[in-house]
């Protein structure tokens, strides 16, 4: 019985792509073309313990959920002519002598159709072709199996909606679907070699199962030379895996791996693809040249021989193709090894503004490199700590740390820097106890942003209004007049504190337009007060906005300790907000029992990497604060019907009019 079940799984995973691209073929859907693959593999695991493992195993499942489909096409009143349209496609496909592996083909153009988001295409990819389980892929990506199962379930239904035929797309629209396979199956191998997050730098798997799809689109378009490029590249990236990592499991970079631990094999295979790929023809695509650095890196027998002036040069190609932050990143790096550290500290200081590269550790990662190699050692260690915080994967955070700690940080020893610093600053301003939860919300939004660009370790004495107005203009420069004079005034508050006054100098006050508060229309809270589809939280979130007239964040920032149910008011911070009578029927309600915490809580409990303040979290729920954004959403989704432009009211419809006659 063991022995059959591994048979079964293994055959599985060999045959379930093929299977399900034909049955897609069959029902013209992929939803239930999977659920019909399914039943014919329990009807394996029922039938095989038994009868023993049939010959050929593949066509024996093949078979039999050919058969669960046409049993499913003849029961469905909608397709009653179906069977007809069944029998003429496999004549025509006779008469084509079409290729299984041409449904493969299509299967994977189909699950990497770019209607779908990013993620439910990688995930749908690994479920069809990879025949990976929910469980399976949600361990790779550390994402909860659930979560997978909605990306599926989502990449399934709009497929189902878009009506995304079964087909391999025309000439015209070749390249970017094409595009968009091979990006799926880099972003698998890279999550593979290079994990985001999690403890362990990589994950092996995931790197298996991109190469065996890359290898398996080669075979099914061998005249794309991208397909053979993106297979060499990632042959020869997984040939170091063995050299990437210490004993620990510590990261090793590139000119410090012992180059004998390279995979010979793959290296060989990934020289072999790059043939093909130029034997393919045509002008070199951005995997191509990726593909050629690789080559450059494995035919240096040492990291000295390394030839990188062509590097730089094959980078340079690639920022004209793709002019990506990434890549010029990259190609900063290639210039300050061909060209000295300078050269490329200038290209990076021209990409730190840049937004899509925020919160990219690699970024000051790569500056202190840098800057290391300039003697400026002070500096470098600053951007490597910055780099650690910024970093998700706890492998790279502990080996950046190491880094930073290995650096003096005044010239002298290694250590911390001496001083007050910028995180232990915002720490003691955002922990006075004058301050309400709302104000240490609003603050702690700008100051997380300035510790991360400006890095925990920043003597708060070196600080200047330059680098502060450098990091607001990248993060709120296009916001609205509003936001970026809250951010202003939170910078303003804080240098005031810290005694660096002129800290705020680079932000000029923006004009805000005058806001028009609309009455809340009679009717609309007539419908909202009687709909009893309305879930208790969000009644009496609604019902004390408006009987109090009470910012959204003052309400939201309450806790149960503040309240005075009896006299219908509670604390908030130098203010009171009171209700009247509908909402003091609906409080105890919403707090059932609760003595202490936020009294408005969000759905589900918060994940281990989004652990809120204390202060923003249910002692006896485990729940986190209900945020603006979630709240201002559902009352948006509540009033769509209700508004005319089908767009939904903000919040602040719920203020009334202070001329109105009191409603409760």
């Amino acid at each position: 019985m063991p022995d059959t079940s591994r048979t079964i799984d293994a055959v599985w995973k060999l045959e379930s792509a093929k299977i399900i691209a034909t049955l897609t073929r069959m029902v013209h859907d992929v939803g239930l073309a999977e659920e019909l693959a399914q039943d014919a593999l329990v009807a394996a695991l029922e039938q095989w313990p038994g009868a023993g493992v049939p010959d050929n195993p593949g066509a024996w499942l093949t078979t039999t959920a050919k058969r669960r489909a046409v049993d499913h096409i003849r029961r469905s009143r909608m397709l009653a002519g179906k069977q007809e349209q069944l029998a003429h496609e496999r004549e025509e496909r006779e008469e084509r002598q079409e290729p299984e592996q041409d449904d493969v083909l299509r299967l994977m153009f189909l699950s990497c159709h770019p209607v779908l988001p990013t993620e439910a295409r990688a995930a749908l990819t690994l479920r069809l072709l990879g025949g990976l389980t929910a469980e399976e892929i949600a361990r790779a990506f550390l994402v909860t199996a659930a979560v997978v199962t909605r990306r599926i379930a989502a990449a399934k239904q709009t497929l189902a909606e878009r009506r995304v035929p079964f087909d391999l797309p025309g000439e015209s629209e070749l390249p970017e679907r094409l595009s968009s396979v091979l990006e799926v199956i880099y972003l698998i191998f890279n999550e593979g070699y290079s994990a985001t997050s999690g403890d362990d730098l990589m994950r092996p798997g995931l790197c298996l199962e991109a190469l065996r799809l890359g290898r398996l689109l080669a075979e099914l378009a061998p005249r794309e030379a991208e397909v053979h490029a993106l297979v060499a590249l990632m042959e020869i990236q997984a040939s170091r895996s063995a050299a990437r990592t210490g004993p620990s499991g510590e990261p090793v970079q590139l000119h410090e791996q012992n180059r004998g631990r390279w995979d010979q094999l793959l290296v060989r295979r990934g020289f072999t693809a790059m043939l093909r790929a130029r034997e393919a023809g045509g002008a070199p695509g951005p995997y191509m040249l990726q593909a050629a650095i690789a080559v450059c890196h494995a035919q240096a027998r040492t990291a000295e021989e390394t030839d990188w002036a062509q590097i730089a040069t094959l980078y340079g190609a690639l920022a004209r193709l793709l002019p990506t932050a990434v890549v010029r990143l990259n190609r900063a790096v290639a210039l300050g090894m061909a060209h000295g550290p300078q050269a490329g500290l200038d290209l990076v200081d021209s990409l730190v503004a840049d937004p899509v590269l925020r919160d990219y550790h690699l970024l000051p990662s790569v500056r202190g490199d840098l800057l290391l190699r300039l003697d400026r050692g002070p500096e470098a260690r600053l951007e490597f700590l910055r780099a650690a915080a910024l970093a998700k994967n706890a492998a790279e955070r502990a080996f950046l740390r190491r880094r930073a700690e290995a650096v003096p940080a005044d010239g002298g020893p290694a250590g911390p820097a001496p001083g007050p610093t910028l995180g232990r600053a915002a720490e003691g301003f955002l922990g006075r106890a004058e301050l309400d939860a709302a104000t240490v919300r609003s603050y702690g939004q700008t100051l997380r942003r300035l510790r991360l660009d400006l890095g925990d370790a920043a003597p708060l004495s070196g600080l200047t209004a330059e680098e502060v107005a450098r990091v607001c203009t990248a993060a709120w420069g296009s916001a609205a007049a509003r936001t970026w004079n809250r951010h202003r005034a939170a910078v303003r508050s804080f240098g005031a504190w810290a005694g660096l006054e002129e800290l705020a100098a680079g932000l000029e006050r923006r004009p805000e337009p005058r806001l028009r508060t609309t009455a809340p229309d009679p009717a609309m809270l007539d419908a909202l007060w009687s709909d009893p589809g309305v879930p208790l939280r969000e009644r009496t979130l609604w019902r004390l906005l408006h009987e109090s007239a009470a910012g959204v964040t003052t309400v939201l920032s309450l806790n149960v300790e503040d309240l005075d149910l009896e006299d219908r008011r509670a604390r908030a911070g130098r203010t009171w907000v009171s209700w009247r009578s509908a909402t003091a029927r609906l409080l105890p309600l919403l707090l059932a029992g609760r003595t202490r915490g936020p009294v408005f809580l969000s759905d589900r409990r918060p994940g281990p990497a989004r652990t809120p303040a204390p202060a923003d979290l249910c002692p006896d729920t485990g729940r986190r604060r209900l945020s603006y954004e979630r709240a201002e959403y559902l009352f948006k989704e509540a009033t769509k019907p209700l508004d005319p432009a089908h767009e939904g009211y903000t919040l602040r419809r719920l203020k009334p009019d202070p001329q109105a006659t009191p409603r409760s």
